[in-house]
């Protein structure tokens, strides 16, 4: 036994340890639990009484040469590498900072109300943006000569003399999103239709020909103007303060009879004034018979507005062409 382990200490002291492989390599060959040296320590039973000091105390040797000569081979690999370390690779330097991104303000904005509908129990519904006539304009009781249809106000993807073949637009609106879901599904409903819309408008600081909006649709059995109210209050509220001053106003839209206007107040009690940031009503039952849903049975009421309206209110914008001109400048201020 003791020949064997004076054959195991020259074999620890003529191994060759010059970098990280030959390191592990040595402690896998003498110090792992299955190396020749722990597998030394498994044949200590079969040491005669009389031997055990003697081989014990050889063994512990060899154990702790092993062990000295892997931490000195450990230390001195490390130091040759910290040589090696240019300025650049100096880790104690404070780390280079660099730019991060953010969302958009307006994908921030639609993200607030979005966690507001939430709260109050509505899902999210989503519809396609290049519409047919029907779902854009007939569905929601605009009548044939109605503005909105002309040419001026709508980009037309197809328009057709047809009767019998209809126009494709641009959705002017989420409302078609609306009666797609009432086509399909059963109420109660309760869902807001978030996404982007056109409008063929003059490009302005006020107007752009692409904007966002979010409607909100409730349908069931005996909801009430009442229902409305106090949803509206309490959204303007969770978005703009419970302190917020707002008013409700009668207003006119083809899809909703009677319809409500809400303003907040905005700026100083002096200074200040009333600014709209949506449109409501309850829902017309012309609206109900084009979606396939009973008005005898259901009432409901759905209400629009503008994600660029609330996010320019919220961050003192004066140009909606802002927020589509990726200026870093701008959008950086946001992070």
């Amino acid at each position: 036994m003791l020949d064997d382990i004076k054959v195991l200490e020259q074999e620890v002291q003529e191994f060759e340890v010059n970098n990280e492989d030959q390191l592990e390599a040595f402690r896998l060959e003498f110090l792992s639990r299955n190396g020749k040296v722990q597998s030394m320590f498994k044949n200590m039973g079969k040491v005669p009484k009389e031997d055990r000091a003697q081989v014990g105390k050889a063994m512990n040797q060899v154990k702790m040469l092993a062990e000295s000569k892997f931490e000195d081979a450990q230390q001195s690999l490390a130091q040759d590498q910290s040589k090696d370390l240019s300025a650049k690779d100096d880790l104690s330097l404070t780390p280079p900072s660099y730019p991060l991104g953010s969302l958009h303000p307006l994908t921030q904005t639609l993200e607030e109300m979005k966690s507001i509908f939430y709260r109050l129990g509505f899902t999210i519904a989503d519809g396609p943006e290049i519409e047919d006539d029907f779902h854009n304009f007939t569905a929601l009781n605009f009548p044939p000569n109605h503005p909105a249809r002309d040419e001026q106000d709508t980009f037309f993807i197809r328009k057709n003399e047809d009767p019998d073949v209809q126009d494709l637009v641009l959705r002017t609106h989420t409302s078609p999103v609306q009666i797609r879901l009432m086509e399909n599904t059963e109420p109660p409903i309760r869902a807001i239709m978030p996404g982007r819309v056109y409008r063929n408008e003059a490009v302005s600081p006020k107007s752009y020909f692409l904007f966002h909006q979010v409607e909100a649709l409730y349908v069931d059995e005996n909801v009430s103007v009442a229902d409305l109210k106090e949803t509206l209050v309490t959204f303007a509220k969770l978005m703009f303060g419970t302190d917020v001053k707002y008013r409700l106003r009668p207003g006119f839209f083809p899809f909703t009879e009677p319809s409500l206007e809400m303003d907040v107040w905005w700026g100083s009690e002096k200074d200040g004034k009333w600014l709209e940031i949506l449109g409501s009503g309850m829902v017309d039952p012309n609206v109900f018979k084009h979606s396939g849903v009973d008005p005898e049975k259901y009432t409901g009421f759905a209400w629009g507005m503008g994600v660029e309206r609330i996010a320019i209110l919220r961050h003192g914008i004066d140009d909606i062409r802002t927020f589509y001109e990726n200026d870093v400048r701008f959008l950086e201020q946001f992070n």
